[in-house]
């Protein structure tokens, strides 16, 4: 379960919530890049609850977007009766974002905000929003990039909303959303310069399906060619390591096709394959 920081004062809480309700109320029709996660599923909710109909909720139906995800976005948005429809995109057929270098992130974005804008240009929609809170300001995130050029809004970090707060608010309105685990594209699990195929996310998807169905909340599996690298939560690494589980993690991933499978010891970390960029470059 997603810890909660403790929250010092309510009463700001909410005037930042008045204060994003505002901003939304201003944009009169909105799209809402919707991936079901926390954040995404939070400003769906605010802005449906401000827009109603006016709000779109859309959903980018790629290779990269497990099938878990997808059900978990669609029972949100039948709880919810949010306007809600999937956009088809073509990252997998850009070269530079088959490449997956440093800037992979960007040409994902790249192309979903650029299928938003044709949808939002031919239906009347005024603004795209997006996400990205307070806190996602300061890591390494191209699609932030991609989000400026696009000239995609950001309510929630406008409204200077941070993760722990849109928890607590999400949790607050009952939100099923408000403790689910981060969650990233299949394509976060492969290294920079490997490129990224439908085959290889594919194959991470099945991996992950399989961790879930163990009883595990929080991991990533990493795609390293022939080695499979698992994070589990240290929360839940206990349960990892043991001779038991381990005959069964090394038969589900030798079934995938990985010669040696690794359990990493530091256990889950967000954004793990970052570690290897020079960021300063």
């Amino acid at each position: 379960m997603a810890a909660l920081v403790e929250l010092s004062n309510p009463v700001r809480l909410q005037e930042k919530e008045a204060h994003l309700f505002d901003l939304l109320q201003k944009m009169g029709r909105v799209i809402v890049a919707f991936s079901g996660g926390t954040d995404s599923a939070y400003l769906g909710w605010a802005a449906h609850h401000v827009l109603g109909s006016n709000a779109l909720a859309m959903t980018a139906d790629s290779a990269s977007f497990p099938a878990s995800h997808k059900r978990d976005a669609e029972d949100f948005i039948r709880r919810y009766a949010m306007q809600h429809e999937y956009v088809e995109t073509y990252e997998f057929d850009n070269p530079d974002y088959v490449r997956n270098d440093a800037n992979r992130c960007f040409h994902c974005k790249d192309e979903l905000f650029t299928r938003l804008e044709e949808v939002g240009r031919g239906r009347g929609f005024e603004h795209i929003i997006y996400g990205v809170n307070l806190d996602d300001l300061g890591d390494y995130r191209p699609g932030q990039n991609a989000a400026s050029q696009h000239k995609v809004e950001a309510p929630l970090a406008d409204a200077r909303l941070t993760k722990a707060e849109i928890r607590e608010l999400s949790r607050l309105h009952n939100l099923p959303t408000w403790d689910r685990p981060a969650s990233a594209c299949l394509s976060s699990r492969i290294p920079y310069g490997t490129a990224v195929t439908i085959e290889n996310v594919k194959t991470v998807e099945t991996g992950e399906e399989h961790l879930s169905a163990l009883g595990f909340r929080q991991f990533r599996v990493r795609f390293h060619g022939e080695v499979v690298r698992i994070e589990i939560a240290r929360e839940e690494l206990e349960k990892a390591l043991t001779l038991e589980m381990a005959g069964k993690l090394t038969a589900i991933f030798k079934a995938l096709g990985f010669k040696y499978v690794t359990l990493d010891l530091e256990g889950y970390r967000q954004g793990s394959l970052n570690e290897v960029l020079n960021l300063k470059k």
